[in-house]
């Protein structure tokens, strides 16, 4: 007699699916480091926000060239210019997060936009992740020759006897320059009047040619006529001097402190092991004497910093600027 029984055989999804899991989480921490080892595996395109032949373009392509060398690929430029740098940025933060798109940001779109606009299409600290720095400056208050003025006391003097009479120009709106300018009308307690201009370049013929009283300018940008006797170098605009000989502003009014700064940042969920590796780059980049001296030569000051230390130092920036732009009554166009 057959005494066997069949047993109805039970299944349970439970374990397929815990093994399945465990599997997926194996693959993705063995992957992590071959993905940060094979990348970049072609072209990284580098969003460059504002047009040729300024210090973006300038500093940018020092740091490009040489993550192409230090990493075998190339670092292909893509200049994305327009709103004070905010059309290249939002660009940057809405491609896709693999590590092949970066863009070179500054001042005015990772920090004074986001402190001047509620509804820009970008929020710098949720859809970008940065990297580092590359380099800091400061801007140089430069005048006119015909100016009656030798210091930054006698400017002050002078504008509060002819308020409103006086100019300072700007490459543009809720820019660096434009920002420095405002604030130096509330430190001040003086009315100088704002002349945005569309680049730096028409900034500096607009006080070359009279039509402004001064500007904050970039150092390869006034020097040069300041050597020729051509503009009248006032200060500077950090918080210690930076150039031999001239002040800055700041050891005359308190907490005065507008630099301009570049850095490298990625779209946000960019691969961890990637921005890691961009920012050991990066700090490499910087360091390196050739690459430093022509950073130097551009009145840049070389810096480099982690990951997390940018994201700080961009919340920082994002803080001071949204006081200044509360305290002066700024807005987006």
């Amino acid at each position: 007699m057959d005494r066997s029984v069949t047993i109805p055989r039970r299944t349970s999804r439970a374990p397929r699916h815990a093994a399945r899991a465990l599997l997926a989480a194996t693959a993705a921490l063995a992957c992590a480091p071959v993905m940060a080892q094979a990348w970049p595996a072609k072209p990284v395109r580098v969003i460059f926000p504002y047009p040729p032949g300024g210090g973006t373009d300038a500093v940018g392509r020092i740091a490009t060239n040489a993550l192409s060398e230090q990493l075998g690929q190339a670092f292909i430029v893509d200049t994305r210019p327009g709103a004070s740098g905010q059309i290249g940025t939002e660009v940057a933060a809405k491609s896709p997060p693999d590590g092949y798109t970066l863009v070179l940001g500054n001042v005015a779109p990772v920090a004074i936009l986001p402190a001047s606009n509620p509804k820009l299409p970008y929020d710098p600290l949720r859809d970008l992740a940065p990297i580092s720095l590359i380099a800091t400056s400061d801007y140089i208050l430069t005048v006119h020759p015909s100016l009656p003025v030798r210091n930054l006391k006698d400017l002050l003097a002078l504008a509060k006897k002819r308020p409103g009479e006086l100019s300072f120009a700007s490459s543009g709106a809720l820019g660096g320059p434009h920002l420095a300018g405002e604030l130096l009308n509330l430190l001040g307690g003086v009315d100088i009047l704002h002349v945005p201009y569309k680049g730096n370049g028409p900034a500096v013929v607009a006080v070359l040619s009279g039509e402004a009283t001064m500007l904050y300018g970039t150092g390869p940008a006034v020097v040069p006529f300041a050597q020729q006797g051509k503009m009248r170098i006032l200060a500077t605009t950090g918080l210690k001097r930076t150039i031999k000989d001239v002040p800055a502003i700041a050891e005359q009014l308190n907490d005065f402190q507008v630099t301009q700064w570049y850095g490298l940042l990625a779209p946000a969920g960019t691969p961890r092991e990637i921005v890691d590796r961009l920012a050991k780059e990066t700090a490499r980049a910087v360091a390196d004497p050739k690459n430093a001296a022509a950073l130097v030569k551009l009145g840049a000051d070389p810096m480099s910093n982690s990951p997390a230390d940018f994201r700080r130092f961009i919340e920082g920036e994002i803080a001071r600027y949204t006081k200044v732009v509360k305290a002066a009554k700024l807005t987006a166009q």
